[in-house]
């Protein structure tokens, strides 16, 4: 029997089962770590230390390829606010854009010989520098809100997320590849 998971091809239904539950997982972590948040009185903060929504979309990159990720990541950021009010209004755009690119690039390193790890550092480093450039094009050529100094702060406060990536997505990858494969 084939893996479904590891499989270079991944059926269409596959891909979307995969971009679905990632779209849920990224508008669903968020809502869980802005509940810790409010328990424990950081509030919003705790999500902009650990990007919950990040993890997912990498993730389904990484095992469902970059048109289903790419999508659950554009999506996530917008149904997150319909449904809560979060993201802020003005983030929105630079998140969905910095999310379709996390998801996209993972997805496009998914078939890649690289170590997994390697591959999210290369997928943190595309879609930060893809949000810096929309941020900066919004900012300067038309007006947006959105200061560029959000560039260089968002980084400094999502520092533990990043590590959590950098751990977690390996790992996760590694688990149900083998489950996948048992």
């Amino acid at each position: 029997m084939t893996s479904v998971v590891s499989n270079k091809k991944l059926s269409i239904k596959a891909q979307t089962l995969g971009g679905l539950i990632a779209l849920a997982a990224a508008v669903a972590l968020p809502q869980l770590v802005h509940l810790i948040g409010s328990h424990i009185g950081t509030g919003s903060a705790l999500g902009e230390l650990l990007l919950p929504m990040h993890l997912p979309i990498i993730l389904a990159g990484l095992l469902c390829g970059p048109y289903a990720a790419g999508i659950a990541g554009a999506l996530s950021p917008i149904l997150s606010f319909v449904l809560t009010g979060m993201p802020m209004a003005a983030m929105l755009p630079f998140m969905a854009i910095e999310l379709c690119a996390y998801g996209f690039f993972a997805g496009v390193l998914r078939t890649s010989k690289m170590p997994t790890v390697l591959k999210v550092l290369a997928v943190q480093a595309i879609g930060r520098a893809i949000k810096a450039a929309a941020i900066l094009i919004g900012f300067f050529g038309f007006g947006a809100s959105v200061h560029p100094m959000t560039i260089g702060s968002s980084i400094a406060a999502g520092w533990a997320g990043i590590l959590i990536q950098l751990a977690v997505i390996p790992l996760a990858v590694y688990l149900i590849r083998k489950a996948d494969n048992d």
